[in-house]
Order: C-alpha cells, then sequence, then structure tokens
C-alpha cells in the first residue's frame, strides 16, 4: 500500500511545522513573479507585427526580381527510350526492359507502348515521366486496355498498373 491512498484527503493543518489552508492562501507571491506581467494570448507582439509587415512589402518585390531563367529549367526534356522496372508477382521475377517511344514492347501477356518519355534536365533533381498505355492479352478485347496514363519514377504511386500478376514501374528516360 503505498502513502497515496493514505494522504489523500488528509488534512495538514494539525501537523507540527505544515502551514493550514488559510496560510498558504494568504502567503505572498514568490519573489520575482509579482511584478510579472500575464501573457499575452494570441496576436503579435509589436516587433513581430513589424517583421511580418516587412516580409510582405519584400515579397513582391523579390518575386519580381527573380530570374525568368529560373522557370525555364522546370522544363522536362523529351527522350526516346524508356527505361522499365517489372516484376512478375507470381515467379518473383524482376526484369528491366527498355522501351522505345512509338513502339510497343512486351513482358509475359503485356504489351505496352510508350507514348512519350520526359526526362528532367541533368542540373535538376532526377525524375522521369512516362506516358503508356499497356495492354493484357489475357483479357477479353473489349478490356485489354489496363493502364493509360502518366507515370512518375520520383512518385510511382500517384498513378500505377493495378494489375492481379504484374507490377510496372517506370526507372528513367534516356
Amino acid at each position: 500500500m503505498g502513502i497515496g491512498p493514505v494522504l489523500r484527503g488528509a488534512s495538514t493543518a494539525g501537523v507540527p511545522g505544515w502551514p493550514g489552508p488559510a496560510a498558504i492562501a494568504a502567503a505572498p507571491a514568490p519573489p520575482g513573479r509579482a511584478h510579472r506581467r500575464p501573457r499575452r494570448r494570441g496576436g503579435l507582439s509589436p516587433g513581430r507585427a513589424g517583421l511580418l509587415l516587412a516580409a510582405l512589402l519584400v515579397f513582391p518585390l523579390v518575386l519580381r526580381l527573380a530570374p525568368a531563367a529560373a522557370q525555364d529549367g522546370e522544363e522536362w526534356q523529351p527522350k526516346r527510350t524508356a527505361e522499365l522496372q517489372l516484376l512478375d508477382k507470381v515467379t518473383a521475377r524482376i526484369s528491366v526492359l527498355r522501351a522505345t517511344v512509338g513502339q510497343p514492347a512486351s513482358f509475359g501477356t503485356l504489351s505496352i507502348n510508350i507514348a512519350a518519355c520526359n526526362a528532367r534536365p541533368p542540373d535538376e533533381v532526377p525524375d522521369a515521366a512516362a506516358w503508356m498505355e499497356v495492354r493484357d492479352s489475357r483479357r477479353p478485347a473489349e478490356t485489354q486496355l489496363v493502364f493509360r496514363g502518366w507515370m512518375f519514377a520520383n512518385n510511382p504511386a500517384v498513378s500505377m498498373l493495378e494489375h492481379p500478376v504484374y507490377d510496372l514501374r517506370i526507372l528513367e528516360c534516356k
């Protein structure tokens, strides 16, 4: 049995050396705390408000002075070959396939047609994006198309092939 249950609800008024509740309530505030102002809740201090105002005034100027070349560097560069990684989930076989833009490539029952393959410039973070159509020959003719759209190397979860047997992702464009 701990000491907590014994003292819970007990009064210290009759204990020698311990002040009673009235003495505790009437005690003066500790030194250094009586003169403090209560903290303001919400709002900005005058110093922070001045910094915020200065930032709001300077920010549009910085945007106007930014070189236009930085915006041009964000463009994707078209490439001729896509490097794809394919996984056969049944056999656990991983393969790398090079597909030329405009020419169909095949893997298992999949037929992959790359319509465009773009890469970032060399001075930027490496990334690749490919527009492709993927067909599965095991399906009926009207439902053979299993994927159509862009795939991104740096973020494959944005747009991915959902297939029970195969996984497909773009690695890079060359």
